[in-house]
């Protein structure tokens, strides 16, 4: 005769209220993030000038002063503080190249709410940050970024760089491995080496370009980014980058635009995945196709064959040493705001100290 083993209900019990607190959790941080992209909808000036003075972001602003060719300069960044109990650890949000900081808000939330400090600069070129006309490299904002570090007194921290910001991450953790905890990748561009398939354009045609940006060409364009259709939502990171356009000082932001382009177009990571020697995972939307300087490539094969990131996902994390892949189905450029709870349980699962 079997024996009921004493305790089993006992047990049944205790996985079934465990099971309904992970629901419960899970519920609570879907609720926070809509109720974290509620508030950060904010109105958006019709004219912002180049560094959007006047657009207020999610926490308070710092500037880091730099100087760089004999120019004294400002690197706009938030520092936001845990919110839960610290566990010690911080995470640098590095931005995308059509971006500023602010667009990380949701991801800034739950990471404080874990225990995280936060630092999310804006690179020199973009956001609230100073727009020189200099020579940029993602040596030099690698370095910028570590001087900011340095300034906060932060000593070692998970670097994560979402499109443009991936690049600038590879870059710093190639060059700073002792201040990099860990890696994340999110759909970063650079994946390929643009040059192959791309035809050159120099600076001054790509600035002739850029000052012809309008709400309408920059609303196209970050359309591609959701090849299941443009949310809404979206335009609270549009918005701005549309009001420059209408300021006196556009230009200032054309030139960046334009010497930043270059930069990623000339100052290729692809070939340097295999020296990286931190943890790191890749964040991947396979259905995103973006490839810099797409517009320029007349080939349809070239094109055709070119920003496949299921493909080059799994072939960069083949080439750096105990990679993890989490591919996102169904998802493009921005998983952070196009698949918010996908992405920050990939994030905060890797992340964990």
């Amino acid at each position: 005769m079997k024996h009921r083993q004493p305790g089993l209900p006992v047990l049944r019990k205790q996985q079934l209220t465990y099971a309904a607190l992970l629901m419960l959790r899970s519920s609570l941080l879907v609720l926070m993030l809509l109720l974290a992209r509620a508030v950060a909808a904010q109105p958006v000036p019709a004219v912002l000038d180049a560094t959007l003075s006047g657009y207020d972001y999610p926490f308070a602003v710092g500037m880091l002063p730099l100087k760089l060719e004999g120019q004294p300069l400002r690197m706009a960044y938030m520092d936001v503080p845990p919110t839960a109990r610290p566990n010690g650890h911080t995470v640098v949000l590095l931005h995308g190249k059509n971006f500023f900081g602010a667009y990380w808000v949701e991801t800034i939330r739950a990471l404080t709410a874990a225990g995280f400090r936060v630092v999310v600069p804006d690179q020199l070129g973009f956001g609230k940050s100073d727009k020189p006309d200099i020579h940029y490299s993602f040596h030099q904002l690698a370095r910028n970024t570590r001087q900011l570090l340095d300034t906060l007194g932060v000593k070692k921290a998970v670097v994560v760089g979402h499109s443009m910001g991936g690049m600038l991450a590879t870059r710093f953790a190639l060059l700073y491995p002792e201040t990099t905890e860990k890696l994340v990748l999110e759909n970063p561009i650079g994946l390929e080496d643009y040059r192959v398939g791309v035809p050159f354009q120099s600076v001054d045609q790509a600035e002739a370009t850029e000052r012809k940006s309008t709400e309408a060409s920059i609303r196209k364009y970050h359309a591609t980014y959701y090849p299941h259709g443009y949310p809404a939502a979206h335009d609270q990171w549009l918005l701005p980058l549309a009001a420059q356009t209408k300021s006196p000082d556009f230009g200032q932001v054309a030139r960046a635009n334009a010497l930043t382009f270059d930069m990623i177009y000339q100052q290729p990571v692809c070939y340097e995945f295999g020296q990286v020697r931190v943890p790191t995972l890749l964040i991947i939307g396979q259905d995103d196709r973006t490839v810099v300087g797409k517009g320029l490539i007349n080939n349809p094969q070239v094109l055709a064959a070119m920003g496949q990131y299921p493909v080059l996902g799994k072939r960069v994390a083949g080439q750096i040493k105990g990679a993890k892949l989490v591919p996102l189905a169904g998802v493009g450029h921005i998983p952070h705001l196009e698949a918010t709870p996908q992405f920050l349980a990939a994030l905060l699962a890797f992340v964990k100290p």
